[in-house]
């Protein structure tokens, strides 16, 4: 039977989608024309917005499905809790209904190493290692779904935590830095900040661990990194320098920059149509504070471990000097 992949329009879940193509994967994504290219590859795609519950219709057109991987979700540092709600939590209790409904017997859920951000230096975090309290709405509501994940356990469910990830068709981690480098100087701290940042191919092959995992695995929560912790100004510089970008830096105080931009996401929260700020707290604080993790559970778990370093991975990201576009 086939492995069910959600948010295949988007670029996590392209990856794998492709990876996965031999196994029979059915794909969904709301991007139709990403998805049109996907079945032109020979998947077998159906458009769908899981915010809503999934028709008997479409049901009938998956079919029965061994697994799901659910990459889908709304990921940014800045938006209202009412659309993080429907995408990652009211999106996931779908998914997990459909997935019984379609005999899933393993359910792989991706969320995010942004359930361990706190405003400190934190090195070597382990799955249990959570905050008092989470940074934003997109962190609050991947760990409400992660929840509603484990719940289900007659899906023999594991979580997985990636950090950072970036490669060919990546269109947030380093094109955002880019594009902030060629039009400002970046902001920088003293010390600055460190964090793990992991190849697609890397998060591709641990979703596969996953999904292969012996039942008893179900229930399990895995770190997933390149798992050496990388300095924030060594991660834009080398996206610049591979793109013909200089980048320009601006050292600043950390703690009344922090303030003024808590001041600026005040005024957008308050302004028409919530536009978001031109950076955001928690992206300050990724500028400034170490945010690494241990992924030792699943190098000896899911016998899964890192194969590309962050030099390699760079330089596969920008073959010939330019960010490819990827599988789409």
């Amino acid at each position: 039977m086939a492995v069910l992949v959600t948010g295949a329009t988007d670029f996590l879940g392209s990856h794998l989608a492709m990876a996965l193509r031999d196994r029979g994967v059915v794909v969904t994504g709301r991007d139709r024309g990403k998805l049109a290219r996907l079945t032109a590859l020979g998947l077998r795609g159906l458009p769908m917005d899981l915010a809503f519950h999934v028709s008997a219709a479409d049901r009938d057109r998956i079919g029965p499905v061994e697994a799901v991987v659910h990459c889908a979700g709304l990921s940014s540092p800045w938006g209202r809790q009412s659309a993080f709600q429907a995408a990652n939590v009211d999106a996931t209790q779908h998914l997990l209904e459909l997935s019984r409904q379609l005999g899933a017997k393993r359910f792989v859920f991706v969320s995010t190493a942004s359930v361990y951000f706190q405003f400190c230096d934190q090195d070597g975090l382990r799955e249990g290692d959570l905050p008092p309290e989470f940074v934003n709405a997109y962190a609050t509501t991947k760990h409400q779904a992660e929840i509603a994940v484990l719940a289900h356990g007659d899906l023999s469910p594991v979580v997985i935590r990636p950090r950072g990830i970036y490669g060919a068709g990546d269109t947030t981690l380093l094109p955002r830095l880019m594009r902030v480098a060629a039009r400002r100087r970046m902001p920088c701290f003293s010390p600055a900040g460190a964090t793990d940042v992991t190849h697609v191919d890397d998060v591709v092959a641990a979703c596969i661990a996953a999904l292969d995992a012996p039942d008893d695995m179900g229930g399990a929560i895995f770190n997933v990194s390149g798992g050496v912790g990388v300095a924030l100004p060594d991660v834009i510089t080398a996206a610049c320098i591979a793109t013909g970008v200089t980048p320009r830096w601006r050292d600043l105080p950390f703690a009344p920059t922090l303030a003024t931009v808590r001041m600026m996401e005040r005024l957008a929260k308050c302004m028409p149509g919530y536009p978001e700020p031109p950076v955001t707290a928690y992206a300050l604080g990724i500028l400034r504070y170490r945010q690494t993790m241990n992924i030792d559970a699943a190098k000896k778990q899911l016998n899964w471990q890192p194969q590309v370093s962050f030099q390699e991975g760079v330089a596969r990201t920008f073959k010939d000097g330019a960010l490819r576009p990827g599988v789409l």
